[in-house]
């Protein structure tokens, strides 16, 4: 059992660099400013001259989250600073550009970036409460579909949970709609982050940080693929570790042979455990990510088996919006429980926490207020002793977000780096997410989000742009 811990316990160590984060988001401006040695004044012109989209043509490229629209937003101020981030890549996010016209053309950066995703603390209406697609195939056992995930069958034509009646009641019907969660505030938030950092010459993890920041780098693990059989899991954990990487995070399947009779899919995830266990040895770091996939007691029985095989986490077990089920496993399981992918809010966030309905908190910056409301969760996490692991899985300027709030925050460890890695790469990026030699991705050097755009490329790309 986990030893009784207070949630109110903050951790003292961290204390500096917490206290660096709140002050960034708080005052962005004068943080950036700080971190250069100049007064907000002596920055170059934020206000907002233009915005607009690239449409650009991905149908060649391997799409980690399947409704990947090709858009790449763009602002750009008088000073002819442009901040770029990507839109579409959970799912389609139409209207933006006629929201930014109204929402941040004319206006300084130093007015509305600290308040443009503040949130009052409602609760948000996410959690995936609607009527959930289940996976069929073998024997029932788990089976809920995510929306954003699709099927996981290797066949064509697979099922997609953004069809039908799976999003219903999921709070991610309407996206930018309603007050929060907002997708059209929290990808503008990201844009001006990418601003701010270039009109200072600084990554944005520097200016997050106040100047001192806790980490260069972040060791890697590899996050696979949801595979279609139980036995393809082996070979690709050995494809990892052979490639340097010091763990290893399943995504399971499907749960089934490749051949014979269909069996209950957690039973099927259960060999896939014992399996890439007995495979790459006992010191060899693993987790388990089902996402949302186990009833009660599928994940008791599964979270008892990672237990023993001395797992380093369980991921997502059963539905968030079951607290507490969330409870009931916190208690009963040794390695941690870690949720927060599926929360919008950070109210709610506040509540799973002072409920101990999880261990670590996972959250994914474009459901929670792009890079600043990121940033809150995680210090939330921060002032109560808890880590905090943010969701990489996208197109690289999602991947680059979130690895900027890794590398601010005190309390974040770990870089998922999507397997195979070249999935996360995009034509239109000179620089791609890699390892090295010791297994840890490096801490991007140019300013703003990190990554510059070829721009010929991107020209090459574009089928349009829509002002």
């Amino acid at each position: 059992m986990k030893q009784n811990l207070s949630r109110r316990t903050f951790l003292g160590s961290s204390a500096g660099f917490a206290a660096a984060g709140l002050g960034a988001i708080a005052n962005p401006i004068a943080a950036a400013a700080q971190s250069v040695g100049v007064k907000p004044g002596d920055l170059p012109d934020l206000t907002i001259k233009e915005v607009k989209v690239y449409v650009t043509d991905i149908s060649k490229i391997h799409k980690l989250n399947s409704p990947e629209t090709g858009e790449l937003l763009s602002v750009v101020t008088n000073s002819g600073i442009e901040g770029n981030y990507t839109i579409g890549d959970r799912n389609a996010t139409p209207g933006w550009l006629d929201w930014a016209k109204s929402a941040l053309v004319g206006k300084n950066i130093m007015d509305i970036l600290p308040t443009l995703t503040s949130t009052t603390g409602m609760k948000g209406p996410g959690g995936f409460d609607g009527a959930p697609a289940r996976r069929g195939g073998g024997g029932g056992g788990g089976g809920f579909v995510a929306p954003g995930f699709g099927a996981v069958s290797s066949g064509a034509g697979t099922h997609s949970a953004f069809e039908g009646p799976a999003l219903q009641g999921s709070g991610l019907s309407t996206r930018g709609g309603g007050t929060w969660p907002n997708y059209y505030s929290a990808a503008a938030d990201v844009c001006m982050w990418d601003i701010l950092g270039k009109a200072v010459n600084r990554p944005i993890y520097k200016i997050l940080s106040g100047g001192m920041p806790t980490k260069d780098r972040l060791m890697a693990y590899a996050s696979s693929q949801h595979l279609p059989t139980v036995e393809d899991y082996v070979p690709d954990v050995l494809k990892a570790k052979g490639l340097g990487y010091k763990a290893y995070k399943i995504h399971p399947g499907g749960g089934q042979h490749a051949t014979g009779p269909a069996i209950p899919t957690y039973i099927g995830h259960m060999e896939e455990i014992r399996e890439v266990r007995k495979a790459v040895g006992d010191e060899f770091v693993l987790m388990h990510d089902p996402v949302q996939r186990y009833n009660r007691s599928e994940a008791l029985t599964v979270g008892r088996l990672l237990d023993e095989l001395n797992y380093a986490w369980f991921e997502d077990p059963i539905r968030t919006t079951d607290q507490e089920g969330l409870i009931e496993l916190c208690a009963a399981l040794n390695l941690p429980i870690h949720v927060g992918e599926f929360i919008y809010s950070i109210a709610d966030f506040a509540e799973y926490i002072k409920r101990d309905a999880l261990d670590v908190v996972r959250l994914i910056a474009d459901n929670v207020g792009g890079i600043s409301g990121a940033m809150r969760v995680g210090l939330l996490a921060d002032a109560h002793g808890l880590e905090c692991t943010p969701h990489n899985w996208g197109n690289v300027p999602d991947m680059a977000l979130h690895f900027h709030v890794e590398l601010a925050l005190p309390n974040s460890y770990w870089f998922e780096m999507p397997f195979p890695a070249e999935y996360a790469d995009r034509p239109e990026y000179k620089d791609k997410f890699r390892i090295n030699e010791e297994g840890y991705v490096l801490a991007p050097t140019a300013p703003g989000l990190g990554y510059p755009i070829d721009r010929d490329v991107l020209d090459k790309m574009t089928k349009r742009i829509d002002r």
